[in-house]
């Protein structure tokens, strides 16, 4: 899909549906992109992703572009959940930008992880580092007095 028709897609859908930020939507097609890309060296086309698929290549991707930023960017996009993503998800092959299998349900979005676990974890310090030193600074007898 051209780059005109995608962004005439998008205006139809966040009139209908404001509940996320235009960048959310742009950024989940550049993670379909991203997921796709090495199904694409391997057998020379792209194929189907499945839901949980293409939210694993959404975490690699939101890492891999904002690091520990990933929290706050999608929190800005109106993003809280993978829910949401199925969401938009839906919105867009209502919109005719992606397409589906009669397998694929918006509830294959639902609780496939916690943002925490996903975004926050992968930066939290897992191994703690040796106590802080203690130092122990003495004044001169003479300033005691």
């Amino acid at each position: 899909m051209d780059h005109q028709k995608l962004e005439e897609a998008l205006d139809e859908v966040l009139a209908r549906d404001a509940r996320f930020h235009r960048a959310a939507y742009v950024f989940l097609r550049d993670a379909l992109d991203y997921t796709l890309k090495p199904r694409k060296k391997s057998s020379g086309t792209s194929s189907h992703v499945t839901g949980q698929e293409l939210l694993e290549g959404l975490r690699q991707h939101a890492l891999r572009t904002f690091g520990p930023m990933v929290p706050t960017v999608f929190d800005y996009w109106g993003v809280r959940g993978t829910e949401d993503f199925g969401a938009i998800v839906f919105n867009l092959v209502d919109a005719g930008i992606l397409g589906k299998t009669e397998r694929d349900s918006v509830d294959d979005f639902k609780g496939a992880y916690t943002f925490h676990d996903a975004f926050v974890a992968p930066f939290i310090p897992t191994v703690a580092g040796p106590p802080p030193r203690q130092i122990t600074v003495e004044a001169p007898a003479e300033e005691l007095n």
